[in-house]
């Protein structure tokens, strides 16, 4: 059952705000993702979670300010666009669902993927960067490097320990 409406509004504004092109049924999902075929988009999972409110929505309003950019940004809204959420998973096969959830695609194929995991407990800061160094691998004409990178590296985060984590959060991992 999908949360209502009037909760999620001020939470789907904050990406819409932003230009991120909200994807509501199916049909929108499927149009964005066909004309994105020969371009670089980020999908962004939106979520009612803190984590998304505190950490992945301020990540996206950080990352949007990078010289290099995605041609273009998407977003479906877990728990209230069913279908369009479900939609949007058939083009991560082999990821497990999660939200909130940032996808790079690069020519019609996912190559940067930013899972909760990611998410939970991180900054915003350091989750923008994250986004900012896979833009600056993926979305420019060159073929991206060797070593470009396919998710976050919790190694470089801003905990001591590597796990991108504060030190409460360390056990879930």
């Amino acid at each position: 059952m999908p949360y209502p409406k009037q909760m999620v509004e001020p939470m789907r504004d904050e990406l819409t705000q932003l230009g991120v092109e909200e994807l509501r049924t199916p049909e929108e999902v499927d149009a964005a993702f066909a004309s994105a075929e020969d371009e670089t988009m980020l999908l962004v999972i939106n979520s009612v979670c803190g984590c998304a409110a505190g950490n992945a929505r301020p990540a996206v309003a950080t990352a949007r300010e990078a010289e290099v950019q995605p041609d273009r940004y998407v977003t479906v809204f877990a728990g209230q666009d069913l279908e369009a959420t479900e939609r949007a998973r058939e083009h991560l096969a082999g990821i497990p669902p999660s939200s909130p959830f940032f996808a790079l695609f690069r020519d019609g194929e996912p190559v940067y993927v930013v899972e909760r995991k990611h998410i939970e407990g991180r900054s915003a800061t350091v989750i923008a960067e994250d986004l900012v160094e896979a833009f600056g691998a993926y979305c420019t004409e060159e073929p991206p490097p060797a070593d470009a990178p396919t998710r976050p590296d919790p190694s470089a985060s801003e905990d001591s320990a590597g796990t991108g984590l504060p030190s409460t959060f360390e056990s879930i991992t």
